[in-house]
């Protein structure tokens, strides 16, 4: 929200409910650590990618990185989410390759299609991860989100930040888009730049796109051959960004259209924005909730997460650490 970016007088007419948020927040996370509110220990370690503020700051690309980064070193890992956006009424789930974007939300489908990795949705944490451990052998679950979600316990906790808006106004909800205080990464374990410049300390990561994929056809095509004029949509925290992506790619787009994240989509709200020449580009993860009435035209671009070979040493080292002294 443009809001949550500046400081205007609205800001301060919000700002004695940000400080109401903010002192039961404070009170909250207190009981917990003096565990008068009981909090869940899980029986392998957990490491959560979070964020500060809502929405938009990549951490869907960070948890599928790194999903493959520990794949490779033959790490078993699982993933649990809230499943933000599904209609799914009965917890916990397992997702699958096949499962419905509509129904367990965008972002898990996202990442199980990308990874194959065991994961599953509830808003209580502590039924996905014995859900998973009941079916899979595990060495570590990843929460993707979950920094505030203090009922679980967590061994390693990662923060992805905007490295364009970092935290906006500085202020908490409802003033600003912060969930906690900028002084909450003083206790995390890796703070992760999306983006920007990074500060001391911060590991710069990079989104990059490869190709384009048709969603009926699956065709991948490179995005240089897109010469003709385009139309793009994302329906993403923070759409700006993906539109800014393919302008740097030097894609001409005729039309843009942003949509709220997490929004369900149908043909009638899409098939009109392009004609049947005109290549229609999203999101990977607006795709995984378009297939079932995709047309020729419609194209999504994946994006990877890249770190350099230190903050990539860095970042992995730790949790193998973690995991050989649990």
């Amino acid at each position: 929200m443009k809001l949550w970016q500046t400081k205007s007088w609205l800001t301060w007419l919000l700002s004695p409910l940000s400080f109401l948020f903010l002192l039961v927040t404070k009170i909250r996370h207190w009981l917990y650590q003096k565990n008068i509110l009981k909090s869940y220990r899980a029986p392998v370690p957990v490491l959560i990618v979070g964020n500060l503020s809502v929405g938009g700051n990549g951490k869907t690309p960070v948890v599928i990185w790194l999903v493959e980064q520990l794949q490779k070193k033959g790490i078993k890992v699982g993933v649990i989410s809230r499943g933000y956006g599904g209609k799914n009424k009965q917890y916990p789930q397992l997702v699958t390759q096949t499962s419905s974007a509509e129904i367990m939300g965008d972002e898990p489908v996202l990442i199980v299609q990308r990874t194959n990795v065991p994961l599953a949705i509830s808003p209580n944490r502590q039924q996905s991860i014995e859900l998973l451990l009941n079916q899979f052998e595990l060495d570590l679950i990843i929460s993707d989100d979950g920094l505030q979600h203090y009922a679980l316990q967590r061994d390693i906790e990662w923060v992805v930040v905007d490295g364009i808006r970092r935290f906006g106004n500085n202020f908490l909800l409802p003033a600003g888009g912060l969930r906690e205080l900028p002084s909450r990464l003083k206790s995390v374990d890796a703070i992760i730049c999306n983006g920007g410049i990074p500060k001391v300390d911060e590991h710069l990561m990079k989104l990059e796109p490869s190709f384009a994929v048709n969603l009926l056809t699956n065709e991948r095509k490179a995005i240089q051959e897109f010469t003709q004029s385009c139309v793009a949509i994302a329906g993403i925290g923070h759409p700006a960004r993906f539109f800014t992506m393919l302008e740097t790619l030097k894609i001409s787009l005729i039309k843009t259209q942003a949509f709220a994240d997490h929004q369900a989509f149908n043909i009638t709200q899409l098939k009109d924005l392009a004609d049947t020449q005109t290549p229609l580009l999203m999101t990977e993860k607006d795709a995984v909730k378009c297939r079932d009435f995709a047309q020729h035209n419609w194209w999504y671009i994946p994006v990877s997460a890249k770190f350099s070979e230190e903050s990539t040493a860095c970042l992995l080292n730790s949790i193998q650490r973690k995991l050989k002294n649990s």
